[in-house]
């Protein structure tokens, strides 16, 4: 395996070669100048959209500001939206579906550093002899018509299934299934998400209820 098929296949990989460096700073160059262009340029900003995140469909949104590691390691669906403070390290896959609601200051990262200190401090390039960092990946998949929740952090791993809501301020370290509401630290099943929910039940929310 090359480094970056290794990089993508979850297993232990060099960050530091095959132009990886380069990459990472091209996606944040991206991710700068979409920051600085006003949002209502948004042929420009779509532009560097597409040149950072190649995998997107044509009506996705993200206010910014945002910031990705590679970009091209990303795909989302349409209809999506991510508010303002968006963070994607995707040295792994980020997967994110169809409408899905992305609230503010979200953290999507794949990156994972071993637990001993032995062995996050020190790692021995063979080909070019350096000591570098040891590192590998876990994928995120965010299904179909989710709603995550502002300042979530979901770690690599992780599949959050369809329809399911993330309360705010979570941590997702375990798969969440379809269709519930999930909260808190580590984040846990509250409850299904039934017709109960549906605004059609709670007229007292509408002006006219």
């Amino acid at each position: 395996m090359t480094e970056h098929e290794k990089m993508l296949n979850g297993k232990i990989y060099d960050p530091f070669t095959e132009n990886m460096e380069q990459e990472r700073t091209r996606a944040h160059l991206l991710c700068r100048q979409y920051n600085d262009t006003l949002e209502t340029d948004s042929e420009t900003r779509g532009a560097i959209l597409d040149a950072l995140v190649p995998d997107h469909a044509p009506d996705v949104y993200l206010q910014g500001p945002i910031h990705f590691d590679f970009g091209v390691n990303t795909s989302i669906g349409k209809g999506s939206y991510a508010n303002c403070g968006f963070t994607v390290l995707d040295e792994g896959r980020v997967t994110i579906g169809e409408n899905v609601f992305i609230g503010p200051h979200v953290s999507m990262l794949t990156a994972i550093h071993p637990l001993c200190w032995q062995d996050r401090n020190s790692f021995l390039n063979t080909q070019t002899g350096n000591v570098t960092n040891l590192e590998y990946t876990r994928p995120i998949t965010v299904e179909d018509n989710c709603w995550i929740a502002a300042n979530v952090t979901i770690c690599g791993g992780v599949t959050i299934g369809a329809g399911s809501v993330i309360g705010a301020g979570s941590v997702v370290t375990r798969d969440i299934p379809a269709n519930c509401i999930a909260a808190g630290n580590p984040c846990r099943v509250i409850r299904p998400i039934t017709a109960a929910d549906r605004l059609s039940e709670h007229p007292e929310l509408f002006a006219d209820g």
